[in-house]
């Protein structure tokens, strides 16, 4: 009898926790407004693509005195997969925080090489700063963030002036970057050496050209000029992440620019990511202290 009470008993212990989950998901919701599939890309123009080039705004319903703060979110997968509809959590913690986020979808390989999804991001980037004030957000203070493919993206945002002046702007407008467990930061030394399992795989998104690898990698453009960046790593994460976010570390301390380099004990690559769930991750405290 004993036994089979704790079968009936077990559909309740495991509805229990999922209940929980849905009314702290609930409760996240409710402080925020979220703005779904936005295109940032005309219609008109030849290489729209109605499902990836699309952002998500989260706006917090309070209103405010003055216009919140902006943070563009990129996401990862190895440049190959990803949705910005998983990365719903993020857009509503970030607005619950009082910071307007944008979650964007981009172009991915095959269909596309890297050179082409860092032009997808810099023009979400451009968009918000044309139709931003929409939604409560303040273009003058706009942030871009991402996890690995995605921070890699980010952190090239922030570098590289010329993303921007293809698309009209004569200033970078990013103001900072957050980057979680960035990938991609020196892809011409990684691409180079294919000293892990499976590099080869990368060669799709990145293509064969040496000279491609370094134009999309952050390290090579950043400068003293460059937006403040906190960079966050997994304690057990890739050594090419590991590797990679240690040496533009070097690079902007030796431009006498250094970034708050934070490592998290413990957390593996995947794992970083989902830090973003809870809204009193280290991440959040100091991505709150530079947007604000």
């Amino acid at each position: 009898m004993l036994f089979s009470r704790r079968w009936l008993l077990a559909p309740a212990l495991l509805v229990l926790p999922l209940l929980l989950v849905v009314a702290n998901e609930y409760a996240t919701a409710r402080p925020s407004r979220r703005t779904q599939d936005v295109a940032y890309v005309p219609a008109t123009d030849p290489a729209f693509d109605a499902e990836r080039h699309v952002l998500d705004v989260y706006a917090p319903r309070q209103k405010a005195a003055a216009p919140y703060p902006v943070v563009v979110f990129i996401h990862g997968g190895s440049w190959n997969s990803g949705n910005k509809n998983f990365y719903s959590f993020v857009g509503r913690r970030l607005a619950k925080q009082g910071v307007v986020a944008v979650v964007i979808n981009y172009r991915l390989s095959p269909k596309v090489e890297v050179p082409a999804m860092a032009d997808d991001c810099a023009r979400a980037v451009v968009w918000a700063t044309e139709h931003i004030r929409e939604y409560g957000g303040n273009p003058q203070r706009l942030f871009v963030m991402g996890h690995s493919a995605g921070g890699g993206l980010a952190a090239l945002l922030a570098a590289d002036n010329r993303l921007f002046e293809r698309r009209g702007l004569s200033q970078n407008p990013i103001k900072g970057a957050i980057l979680d467990d960035p990938a991609g930061l020196d892809m011409l030394d990684y691409l180079t050496k294919l000293e892990y399992p499976h590099d080869e795989q990368y060669l799709i998104p990145y293509g064969k050209q040496p000279a491609v690898w370094k134009d999309v990698s952050a390290l090579y453009h950043v400068t003293a000029a460059a937006p403040p960046f906190l960079v966050f790593i997994g304690g057990e994460t890739y050594p090419s992440i590991r590797n990679s976010s240690r040496k533009l570390e070097q690079k902007l301390i030796t431009l006498g620019h250094p970034p708050l380099f934070t490592v998290l004990p413990g957390k593996k690559h995947a794992p970083m990511v989902l830090q973003l769930y809870w809204k009193d991750n280290v991440i959040y405290q100091e991505l709150l202290k530079m947007v604000r």
